[in-house]
């Protein structure tokens, strides 16, 4: 599917994680902190929304976040240039495009349900992970999945049926969470060679150009208020450039299917967050399709056997 030719094996190829044993201390703290960082995310778009256009939001976001990591001097360790197409294509389809869909999709949804959504993404990442690897997951990550899945359905599926916008919310959502778990599978080889900051600051730096015209053309339908601007400069600096680097070096020590996990838990922050702040209503479907995928994740971040690597035929 990915491997028809030296330039895709190239590109569209993933490893295993450094770390095969079950999580540890600096597992479970990056992968806290990722949770933590990314469940705000949503109410922070909410926020930005109030007065500055969406694609103006993903802009400074992406912007600001490649801002961030030049300062970081492990940002600046240079990269073979044949891994240069792997680096441009993460920053499409893990920045650029999600930072794109979300603010887009939270204009017809609120933030706890677009933070409940990402809840997919390891599934999509394992199964990516399962093409790449040519290797299926074992039983107790296969439930994982399959539990994933159910969980999301559950949470998704009462917004969905209640308007055809919120729909087509939910859809976006769900676009950006594939696009999420391709890039997951192909940033795990690239931060074991360079690091999680030198291959995320050129990854954002590939996302910033291109969603520059986007951002310019947002201008004239936004307001400038002191809420909306602070909050986004937030979703830059820390959301983005910080937690990028984080859930890179996640991947890099566990792989993209245990590392995917990470996600499972944003959905948990981002709906206290919207009951907090924003008096958001989650449905007893919803928190019966989060207790599903919490358990999932249990499942799936088990340690996970290695993988022995047999060159494609032909």
């Amino acid at each position: 599917m990915f491997q028809d030719s030296p330039f895709s094996r190239r590109v569209f190829s993933t490893t295993q994680g450094s770390r095969l044993e079950p999580f540890g201390l600096v597992e479970w703290a990056l992968l806290c902190g990722v949770a933590l960082i990314w469940g705000s995310s949503f109410l922070l778009i909410e926020i930005g929304l109030e007065s500055l256009a969406p694609t103006v939001i993903t802009w400074v976001r992406v912007a600001l976040g490649f801002l961030t990591l030049i300062v970081v001097p492990a940002a600046r360790t240079p990269l073979d240039r044949a891994d240069y197409p792997r680096v441009g294509l993460l920053g499409l389809i893990w920045v650029a495009l999600p930072s794109l869909l979300f603010p887009i999709a939270q204009q017809h949804i609120d933030s706890a349900l677009a933070g409940m959504l990402n809840a997919a993404v390891p599934i999509i990442s394992t199964l990516v992970a399962t093409v790449l690897l040519r290797s299926l997951p074992r039983s107790h990550q296969a439930a994982g999945i399959a539990l994933g899945f159910a969980g999301t359905v559950g949470i998704g599926l009462p917004a969905a049926l209640g308007s055809s916008a919120a729909a087509r919310g939910v859809l976006l959502v769900v676009a950006a969470t594939v696009c999420y778990g391709i890039a997951l599978n192909l940033a795990v080889p690239l931060q074991q060679r360079y690091g999680a900051p030198a291959v995320m600051m050129r990854a954002l730096g590939v996302a910033a150009v291109a969603t520059t015209p986007f951002g310019v053309a947002g201008l004239a339908g936004s307001r400038w208020s002191t809420g909306p601007v602070l909050a986004v400069a937030a979703l830059g600096v820390v959301n983005t450039g910080l937690a990028f680097v984080i859930m890179a070096a996640l991947v890099g020590r566990v792989g993209a299917t245990r590392g995917g996990v990470a996600v499972y838990f944003i959905p948990l922050v981002a709906m206290v967050l919207g009951i907090m702040f924003r008096s958001e209503v989650i449905l007893p479907l919803q928190w019966a399709g989060i207790a599903v995928v919490l358990f999932g994740a249990w499942l799936t971040s088990r340690r996970e056997p290695r993988v022995v690597h047999r060159p494609p035929p032909g």
